[in-house]
């Protein structure tokens, strides 16, 4: 058995590659089976710890979510201050027209806000696309870990499973033997 405990609550990504790297651990230094390459393992704890990995996935699959809503709102954000500041400056460029050249600068000033409004976000949005991208990234990998170490287990179950069928147990059907027999 594990000494994580399997009824624990799911908490964190790092707990998931803990139990992918036990698992991991417990395949790579498996005793070979005498004369084969194939290994030996504790099918029920290999079992086990695959089913501690995937009950905690669906955290860590809700947390991406989370993530995705975090930036979404982090936009709609972003587009309403960038409003409050065009409002803003609509408001001061209508105060201003006074003058012809108080409504020249009024009106550069509001576009230098207004650009410097849609930079910021537009550097604030590609700050949380590319957090969001690397959490993503961090998950396609602790998943594409997951489904090779399931591969690698599945791959080496059915050659110990072929081994076992071809090993002649019994020897019915087996002519060589039959002349010691008359």
């Amino acid at each position: 058995m594990t000494d994580l405990d399997p009824t624990a609550a799911p908490t964190a990504p790092a707990d998931t590659e803990a139990i992918l790297r036990q698992l991991f651990e417990m395949v790579e230094t498996a005793r070979n089976l005498p004369m084969s390459t194939s290994v030996r393992v504790e099918r029920d704890e290999v079992l086990d710890l695959i089913e501690e990995a995937v009950n905690r996935l669906p955290d860590e699959l809700r947390a991406a979510r989370w993530l995705l809503k975090e930036r979404e709102e982090f936009r709609a954000k972003t587009r309403r201050e960038g409003d409050e500041v065009i409002a803003e400056a609509t408001e001061r460029a209508a105060s201003m027209v006074a003058r012809t050249e108080v409504v020249k600068v009024a009106e550069a000033r509001a576009r230098d806000i207004i650009d410097a409004a849609d930079a910021s976000a537009r550097h604030m949005m590609h700050e949380a696309e590319d957090y969001c991208d690397q959490k993503l990234a961090s998950f396609e990998v602790i998943l594409d870990k997951l489904g090779r170490t399931v591969a690698a287990g599945r791959q080496r179950l059915a050659a110990t499973v072929e081994e076992m069928e071809l090993t002649p147990d019994d020897h019915e059907g087996n002519d060589f033997f039959d002349h010691e027999l008359d």
